[in-house]
């Protein structure tokens, strides 16, 4: 799946879905690269990224907001608190509910995450300039947030 010109039909190097799919692949084989080495998974940095914007929550909420089914948040968070990277401990209002925190510990290895994810945004980006990575990001946005409006129940 190249983009060369001598391998790839000119309509499909011109189609915006089949080129976002080529970029999504790459992306997607560089951040499991990125996040293994690192010793995590992208979903572990999803969750810690939540936690760190939006402070303790509960499974629930953390699932929402990074995108990830329940079933793969309980797993995800199991690995993290085996690695003391988050407590999860009994909603005092509701028992039967689990509030996860980040811990200190948590912190710094999103801190660590987060250089990994720069590395891998330089990597993929690399033949754009500043502005134009600026640029991209904000078309995909646009992209993205139409597509999750469209889907909301009205």
């Amino acid at each position: 799946m190249t983009t060369s010109e001598g391998r790839t039909p000119t309509r499909l190097r011109h189609t915006p879905s089949w080129l976002i799919n080529l970029a999504s692949a790459h992306s997607h084989r560089l951040v499991a690269e990125g996040f293994a080495a690192a010793g995590a998974r992208g979903y572990h940095y999803r969750l810690l990224a939540a936690l760190d914007e939006y402070g303790p929550s509960s499974q629930a909420d953390l699932g929402r907001r990074s995108g990830i089914d329940r079933s793969d948040v309980v797993a995800a968070l199991n690995e993290l608190a085996a690695k003391n990277l988050v407590d999860r401990s009994p909603d005092p209002s509701d028992r039967r509910r689990n509030v996860i925190t980040l811990t200190p510990e948590g912190s710094l290895h999103l801190v660590e995450l987060e250089k990994v994810v720069t590395r891998i945004q330089d990597d993929l980006l690399a033949p754009l300039a500043p502005d134009e990575r600026t640029r991209l990001t904000e078309l995909l946005t646009r992209v993205v947030d139409h597509h999750a409006e469209s889907r909301r129940p009205g």
